[in-house]
């Protein structure tokens, strides 16, 4: 009784890490063939596994099996050198709605929203299944001043707390 207890306890919360935050609503109408590609993290809510990252990119591109083959880089000053995650992501219901599931750690998911592009595919607002994770993430490495402030004021509206936001640094080469 207590393994289907803690059996029970551990799907539940494998299922809330790839819910959708409350009030928070993927776009809908979604191109996946759109949305791949390289994408550049322009702001992010600060968090370890990017913890002193800059020059973030995320390229997104195909598998055979018709998941979605997530690679995230960033270069670590600290360090002198990039770092990279490979992550797997897929639909949680259909491929026309901006909730995926992605993984870097073998069976552990976490949630993907896209809760805001614009019509070009050139700029995106993502979240997890809570409001602690949050990036704005752009076609190019440089936004001007007034999207990102637009970023930050529809990230307010939508119950984000903004004081850890990170603006993300890349070099004009990028």
């Amino acid at each position: 009784m207590k393994l289907l207890a803690t059996a029970m306890v551990t799907l539940f919360l494998l299922a809330g890490c790839t819910g959708v935050p409350k009030g928070i609503e993927p776009v809908t109408g979604f191109d996946q063939e759109r949305y791949l590609g390289t994408w550049y993290e322009i702001a992010r809510l600060d968090h370890s596994f990017e913890e002193g990252l800059s020059r973030v990119s995320a390229e997104y591109t195909p598998n055979d099996d018709g998941s979605i083959k997530v690679l995230n880089r960033g270069y670590n000053q600290a360090k002198g050198e990039w770092e990279e995650a490979e992550g797997r992501a897929v639909f949680v219901e259909d491929s026309d709605v901006a909730h995926l599931k992605v993984s870097f750690f073998g069976p552990f998911y976490s949630s993907y929203v896209v809760f805001d592009l614009d019509e070009d595919y050139s700029k995106a607002y993502i979240s997890s299944y809570n409001r602690k994770y949050l990036w704005f993430l752009s076609r190019t490495p440089q936004v001007s001043e007034a999207e990102l402030e637009a970023f930050k004021a529809l990230a307010t509206a939508q119950g984000f707390e903004l004081e850890e936001l990170i603006v993300v640094e890349h070099a004009e080469s990028d």
